[in-house]
């Protein structure tokens, strides 16, 4: 089924964002929601926001009613929101007001689906720019309403099962660190007069993965990235492939045990860590995450890491960051000199017995949600496709033949009732084939 298409400037109102001046605090205060890149990306409407702008400071920003699409094209380029109130942006983000033609809703999984659509299009640069020129000129595809709206009930119910899915990952992820919490107390704290220590020398090595070239065509042997414990634990779908010879193969290789640290990362994911298991093997220690070994003389494995995935720690190391636009860093030795609290190896590993079976069902959950996210981004792929409603279509063909012609005449799309009973046609005529029947 191939649908009229039109660019974002022929069905949408084109806003850039604006900062009031920081000079007058009085533009900011309780009101509006003021969103910036980091507010994006969330799956969830845009209702609040860190800065919000006064009365006043609002005169001076360009007000976007709710339902409108915000997409962020400096920085991070393809962070996508949709207001779920009447929200302001900053300038590094376009919004599109969508008209008539077009669902809010349908409109924003249109562009979640295409982060690298927004990407291909920027200017490279220092900071990568998708000018609003460039911007206005990418096109949508423009089904009729009727079938619009149908592809956003599927999608937001699968959304909303995957809604549900991360609240129970949230839940399970908050077990662990309770029971260390219960065991132990705060390791920075230290409230039981452990004794303390600082991370490097809890470790027999500490230090960067390997920078060769990587592949994504499976030739070699799998090499991780940052993506690869985006969930905390390891996700071997996640991985590229370096082709090594077997000198450094035992070089990189990673050990069952090894804590992978995710040191360059937004802020907010400064400090991720999974421990490799053993699996996938081998496993080959890549750039931009650091590989911590524990000294198993001082400390076992999962301690450290329920020590590092702590809400003090995180936050210490948080702390610590370098700074830069859209990204954090925290240097080895900024890592190696924070103190925690170390309890006698007996304790530890009465915690790792406690632990490794929380950690496996941790890991069977993630499992689960990658399977759920795998489906959700094959959904949203077939509804900008035409296959998730081919069947609503042909029950529904006269009354969508009629929708599309008035949008043809409203957004000047020649030919367009021709084109979609052509393509129904052809439809037919391919069903009726792949069952037999004559035509």
């Amino acid at each position: 089924m191939r649908w009229p298409s039109a660019k974002f400037a022929e069905v949408a109102e084109i806003v850039t964002g604006n900062t009031p001046p920081k000079k007058d605090p009085d533009n900011y205060g309780s009101g509006v929601p003021w969103v910036k890149p980091p507010d994006l990306d969330a799956w969830e409407p845009v209702t609040q926001t860190a800065e919000t702008l006064s009365s006043k400071g609002q005169k001076l920003a360009r007000l976007l009613p709710e339902g409108t699409v915000m997409v962020c094209c400096i920085g991070s380029i393809g962070r996508v929101g949709i207001a779920g109130t009447t929200v302001a942006t900053n300038q590094q983000i376009n919004s599109l007001i969508f008209g008539p033609n077009i669902n809010p809703k349908f409109g924003y999984y249109y562009c979640r689906r295409i982060p690298q659509q927004f990407k291909a299009a920027a200017r490279n640069a220092v900071v990568p720019i998708l000018n609003k020129s460039n911007f206005s000129k990418i096109e949508m595809p423009v089904p009729p309403l009727s079938e619009q709206r149908r592809i956003v009930e599927i999608l937001d119910q699968a959304n909303a099962l995957r809604k549900k899915r991360a609240e129970a990952d949230a839940i399970a992820a908050r077990i662990l660190p309770a029971l260390f919490y219960e065991m132990f107390g705060d390791p920075l704290a230290n409230p039981h007069g452990f004794a303390m220590e600082t991370v490097g020398n809890l470790l027999t090595f500490l230090r960067n993965g390997t920078t060769a070239e990587q592949n994504q065509d499976g030739h070699g042997y799998p090499v991780t990235r940052i993506e690869t414990i985006s969930a905390g634990v390891i996700n071997p779908d996640r991985v590229r492939y370096v082709d090594f010879d077997d000198s450094e193969l035992n070089k990189w290789r990673l050990r069952p045990g090894d804590i992978l640290f995710s040191h360059i990362n937004s802020e907010s994911h400064i400090g991720k860590t999974a421990i490799y298991k053993g699996q996938p093997d081998p496993l080959i220690h890549g750039m931009n995450l650091l590989l911590m070994r524990p000294d198993a003389r001082q400390v076992r494995p999962e301690y450290l890491f329920a020590v590092l995935n702590t809400d003090s720690v995180r936050a210490a190391y948080r702390q610590r960051c370098k700074r830069a636009v859209n990204q954090a860093s925290l240097n080895q030795k900024d890592i190696s000199s924070l103190e925690i609290a170390v309890p006698p190896i007996d304790a530890q590993d009465r915690f790792c017995l406690l632990a490794g079976n929380l950690l496996q069902q941790v890991e069977t959950q993630q499992k689960a949600t990658e399977n759920i996210e795998k489906l959700f981004d094959n959904l949203i792929h077939r509804a900008f496709t035409g296959d998730l409603t081919a069947k609503w279509r042909e029950a529904h063909m006269k009354e969508l033949l009629q929708e599309m012609e008035q949008q043809a005449k409203e957004l000047k799309i020649d030919d367009c009732r021709s084109q979609i009973e052509t393509d129904h046609k052809s439809q037919i005529i391919n069903h009726k084939s792949s069952i037999g029947d004559p035509q």
